[in-house]
């Protein structure tokens, strides 16, 4: 398929088009890049440009166009002389040129003795992640989380205060028992520790925290003055024997990729800058 070069002219006026939206003045004055721009010169000879914008300020109007070329070679000192002939007849406008792949000398001394500005407009490479100094910048990062889930109570039997039981005419309840129901609805209240939780608390007390333990585990809790409540019931306790599972905390990597972020790059040769472009509209100067 030819390349016709137009998808690199949207290509250098989107880079462009950020970058006026991100200064004040631009955004003041609503200034829009326009496409295959034709201006009448003072010969009133048709003129057509790649990118054109305008706006005024302090009475002025000031007029850019751009003029793309997307060559796998470096561009030589004719086309500069073509741009030259196309603006030579009108004198208000700021010439700029943009291709990919840089400019031979010749171009550059041509370019520069009239006054024409040269950008390489391209996409990212890895230059674009150091400094000035050379020192790399964070490109990417991974972050390795580990999420801990609670632990699963399998099997929970108290031993009740026979003592308490017949002090307040619970014969009726073995001292030792099995108790069915929600976690969040079976409470501990433990006086003797000034604590109070419910079973579903407790599974992530005993939760996978430092990733050693995993399997399933039995455990008695003892309390010197503890009661289990359970809607109506409440029952002073002396223990509780816990059957409960651990599990392998999930692995979840995250990958943020600020590479995908960049749109592209605008390198100013005559000025020895550089901008970066994301896609949210941010720029980087360098």
């Amino acid at each position: 398929m030819t390349n016709t070069g137009k998808d690199y002219e949207l290509f250098v006026k989107s880079l462009q088009q950020a970058i006026l939206n991100s200064e004040s003045v631009a955004t003041q004055k609503n200034i829009v890049i326009e496409v295959n721009k034709k201006l009448i010169d003072d010969c009133q000879i048709e003129r057509e440009f790649d990118l054109y914008w305008e706006y005024e300020l302090g009475g002025l109007i000031y007029k850019t166009i751009i003029e793309c070329k997307d060559y796998n070679s470096k561009i030589s000192v004719d086309k500069i002389d073509a741009l030259i002939g196309k603006v030579r007849d009108l004198p208000d406008i700021k010439a700029v040129f943009a291709t990919k792949q840089g400019y031979q000398s010749g171009a550059q001394k041509k370019a520069a003795r009239n006054k024409i500005e040269l950008l390489i407009v391209r996409e990212q490479n890895d230059t674009d992640w150091r400094d000035s100094e050379g020192r790399p910048l964070i490109k990417k990062i991974i972050i390795n989380m580990f999420i801990c889930l609670p632990a699963s109570i399998n099997h929970f039997l108290p031993t009740v205060d026979s003592k308490w039981l017949e002090e307040n005419n619970k014969q009726n309840i073995d001292s030792s028992f099995s108790l069915t129901g929600l976690d969040k609805d079976i409470i501990i209240e433990d006086i003797g520790r000034s604590d109070k939780y419910s079973l579903y608390d407790l599974s992530y007390r005993l939760s996978n925290i430092d990733g050693k333990r995993i399997g399933t585990f039995e455990e008695p809790i003892n309390f010197d003055n503890a009661f289990l409540i359970y809607k109506e019931l409440k029952l002073k306790i002396k223990s509780i024997l816990l059957n409960y599972s651990i599990h392998k905390p999930i692995e979840n990597p995250i990958e943020i990729d600020f590479s995908k972020e960049l749109e592209g790059v605008i390198e100013y040769l005559e000025r020895g800058k550089k901008k970066t472009i994301f896609k949210n509209g941010k720029i980087r100067n360098f």
